[in-house]
């Protein structure tokens, strides 16, 4: 017996998040989609600016052609060392203001400004988001000489940036553009910030406080935040508070950091976010390979359709074709599990620095399609960096571009400023990281006409079908392995409100039956998500209902 979908629908217990869920696995998206226009190469022109020596993981705003920068390092990846990680003295230390036209630039030190927005303004990996002429800062990482020790910062921060970045200029005072409140919700780094209407979307991120170690020694604790906190903020012009915050969880999907969440216009005409791979999978250290949809009622994994390029928070632009409904993400360097070597897809565990140039796209029927372009990054750039969109091009929503209002063709359509540059792979996993450096060589980004869309990204990934039944049960649950090969398959179950319930392990399953005792496990009646992740590269979800 199948799930009757529309009396699911018309079940208001369910949790909007799951209910996706649910609807997306029964209107599946097609992997094999239509091969449609993106008819651009990307075009990457270096440029300097004196004054400005590299930086990279930091938090940007502009307004009036002008670009401020805040926060980030001035080095390198980190070390693996603890005692060398992150060090309080390559913190950025300056407000930083730059003429991307004009090539001018200005600075001024967080030090005339409160103990507690120095603390924040210096970290790394803040959560941000620009709203009209407010910058608004969740979070970060750095350490903070109170607790002496490096934490994960419990503040909020709205910036009015007209203001400030006119005072860093004029060099007159800065400190009463700033609002800030202490709110241990808003401890996250290494996620992001975005806005659907009139909430904001705090998506993912961790709470990290202590000394980073790679052994996992007790320097530190962490915890994911494996869900996404939906709030509103009191009105420019009265003071900052936060209004209407609900926290949603999914601690399968959502267990991620250090990603990319892009601007997303779907098929229908909505409005949302698309939450890019990141790091890592709650069963294995490796990025996710599969994107996640943020709409306004929910959030749905795209469990059918795998993205193997660009793994981690890179450098990246949007663009929508109006007349076709194509949306379309590239992405500009990073760190990634797979990159093309010689026309190959490799596989490198070690999930090493690349030159891939990545396009991401949706088509008009919802399907999914990765490419890799031609053009590649002049070298192993573009992790921590950002693209800063220029303000006269053809804008729809939240800086995606309007591919339908550009007739020229070529077209500078922003800069990628900062990133991490290597002169190798992997220095980290060789502990080579005093090789690595922050980029100073600013690279304006540029659309030109072509005919190549760029090689559609195979899948490597064999065939798998996994049945699941009876459905509904009251007792016993049969899982049907139907694969190609032998894999190692990690099951987890999922409750209504997105927390992990059970998890088992399946080693080297290929045609096999297993069963499952849902009354042994305790399972309450209701709605669960079976998410079965094989070999750690592919995902698929099933649903049951438990009687």
């Amino acid at each position: 017996m199948e799930i009757d979908i529309y009396k699911l629908l018309k079940n208001r217990t369910l949790s909007y998040n799951l209910l996706w869920i649910i609807v997306a696995s029964f209107f599946s998206i097609q992997v094999h989609a239509q091969t449609g226009n993106f008819s651009f190469e990307v075009v990457l022109k270096p440029d300097t600016i004196t004054g400005f020596n590299g930086l990279h993981s930091f938090v940007y705003g502009q307004h009036n052609g002008k670009v401020i920068l805040i926060g980030g390092r001035p080095d390198g990846i980190h070390a693996r060392q603890p005692f060398n990680a992150f060090p309080a003295s390559l913190n950025n230390q300056n407000l930083q203001v730059i003429d991307l036209v004009t090539k001018q630039y200005w600075s001024r030190p967080l030090s005339e400004l409160s103990v507690q927005l120095q603390a924040q303004l210096q970290s790394t990996n803040m959560n941000f988001y620009q709203d009209g002429n407010s910058l608004i800062i969740a979070g970060g990482y750095a350490f903070s000489s109170t607790a002496n020790d490096h934490i994960t910062f419990p503040y909020l921060t709205r910036i009015d940036l007209a203001g400030l970045i006119d005072a860093i200029m004029s060099n007159s005072a800065i400190v009463t553009f700033f609002e800030q409140i202490e709110d241990e919700r808003f401890a996250v780094t290494g996620g992001c910030l975005g806005k659907i209407g009139a909430q904001y979307y705090l998506v993912g991120g961790h709470r990290f406080d202590g000394r980073y170690n790679p052994m996992n020694n007790p320097t530190f604790v962490q915890t994911y935040v494996d869900g996404l906190k939906k709030f509103e903020l009191s009105p420019t012009g009265q003071p900052l508070s936060v209004i209407n915050y609900q926290f949603n969880t999914d601690q399968v999907n959502l267990h991620r950091r250090d990603y990319n969440l892009v601007p997303h216009i779907y098929p229908n005409g909505e409005f949302g976010y698309l939450i890019s791979s990141g790091v890592f999978q709650i069963n294995a250290d490796l990025p996710f390979l599969y994107p996640v949809e943020v709409k306004s009622n929910g959030h749905i994994p795209v469990n059918g359709f795998s993205q193997y390029l660009s793994n981690y928070h890179s450098g990246k632009f949007s663009a929508y074709d109006s007349a076709n409904q194509h949306m379309h993400h590239v992405f500009l360097g990073g760190i990634s599990q797979y990159y093309y070597q010689n026309g190959a897809l490799v596989n490198d565990p070690n999930v090493p620095f690349v030159r891939t140039i990545s396009r991401l796209s949706q088509w008009a029927d919802g399907s999914y399609e990765e490419f890799v372009l031609s053009n590649e990054m002049p070298g192993l750039l573009g992790a921590g960096a950002e693209f800063i969109p220029k303000e006269n091009i053809p804008y729809l929503q939240a800086d995606i571009i309007d591919l339908a209002a550009i007739t020229a063709d070529s077209i500078h359509i922003g800069d990628l400023i900062g990133g991490i540059s290597s002169p190798t792979l992997n220095p980290f996993s060789n502990n080579q990281s005093n090789l690595t450096s922050s980029n100073a060589v600013i690279y304006q980004v540029w659309l030109k006409r072509s005919s190549s869309n760029g090689i559609a990204v195979s899948s490597p990934v064999n065939s798998v079908e996994i049945l699941v039944f009876p459905n509904p049960t009251a007792k016993e649950l049969t899982i049907d392995f139907n694969l190609e090969n032998k894999h190692n398959v990690e099951l987890f179950v999922l409750d209504v409100n997105g927390k992990l319930v059970h998890e088992v392990y399946y080693e080297k399953v290929k045609n096999a039956k297993k069963m499952l005792d849902v009354k042994e496990l305790q399972l309450q009646s209701g709605t669960y998500s079976l998410q079965f992740i094989i070999d750690d590269q592919q995902t698929i979800t099933k649903h049951i209902s438990v009687q």
